[in-house]
């Protein structure tokens, strides 16, 4: 497997010194006809600062005792995430995509249009709609948030890099395949619950990635839903020769939605890690 070089640990440990003592800022950006919110952290000091898009999951990490996922999960998620980030030199975007979180009331959100899809024409025409949600609504609403982040002032828009988690982390590396700008990508635990029942998905991911021309580090924990997807797009690109990484983490929590969740759940066990690779990433 080729590996993407890593920076060395004391300059993780240098960066991850310097606290940010500034809350986010609540931004609103355009995505067609819509009004998309999204929190903004920045880091101490003058920047220019390199940036991070993040692209969260399809739903927030846990069910209510009614099987609906309420908004503050996801908001709780974006104020876990964004302080690490900061702390660590980067802008970070954590983008709420339509009908998702603060973005509520703009568009519908994906996941209730795959609930509805599934329900109603069964698990094929799921497929089909969460590839298609994939390749166009969702992608332009991460693109939209992508194009907000290289208008800061403060971002130096060379050194922009996408992460995303689950439904996420797919539609992280599809927006890597359309935008040859990216710095580097982090995908936690993309399309794990989808990969073993949607061939053509798999099909995309494939092609997804062999059509990045940034490094991707693709994370899991050996519970999650699927180690499939990081192992298999692991492997296209060392067969592509493409600067990549691949890590699965020992088991987290006792589920396999624990396992999956680890991102939010457990920020010390990526962090050296993932900042590493951005940080080397920035190098190359």
């Amino acid at each position: 497997m080729l590996l993407f070089a890593l920076a060395l640990a004391s300059t993780v440990a240098g960066t991850a010194t310097a606290q940010s003592s500034v809350a986010p800022d609540t931004v609103v950006l355009p995505s067609g006809a819509l009004q998309l919110k999204a929190l903004l952290w920045r880091p101490d000091g003058r920047g220019p600062f390199p940036a991070v898009l993040f692209n969260h999951g399809s739903w927030p990490g846990r069910e209510t005792p009614s099987g609906r996922r309420p908004d503050s999960v996801i908001v709780a998620q974006a104020m876990t995430l964004g302080p690490v980030f900061a702390r660590h030199g980067y802008v970070f975007l954590f983008l709420f995509r339509r009908g998702a979180g603060l973005s509520a009331g703009q568009g519908i959100h994906g996941a209730d249009l795959l609930e509805k899809e599934l329900a109603v024409n069964g698990q094929e025409a799921r497929n089909r709609l969460h590839l298609r949600l994939l390749e166009t609504d969702e992608l332009r609403d991460a693109l939209a948030g992508l194009a907000f982040l290289r208008a800061l002032p403060e971002v130096d828009s060379r050194q922009i890099a996408a992460a995303g988690h689950s439904f996420g982390g797919a539609l992280t590396l599809f927006l890597a395949q359309r935008d040859s700008g990216l710095a580097a990508v982090v995908d936690f635990g993309g399309a794990a619950g989808s990969w073993e029942r949607s061939p053509q998905l798999r099909a995309r991911l494939l092609d997804a990635v062999a059509g990045t021309t940034a490094p991707v580090f693709f994370i899991h924990t050996a519970n999650d839903y699927s180690v499939a997807p990081g192992k298999a797009l692991a492997a296209e690109m060392a067969r592509l020769h493409k600067a990549h990484r691949l890590t699965i983490y020992p088991p987290f929590g006792a589920t396999a939605s624990e396992g999956h969740n680890f991102l939010h759940l457990s920020v010390p066990i990526w962090e050296a890690d993932v900042f590493a690779f951005l940080d080397a990433a920035r190098q190359r």
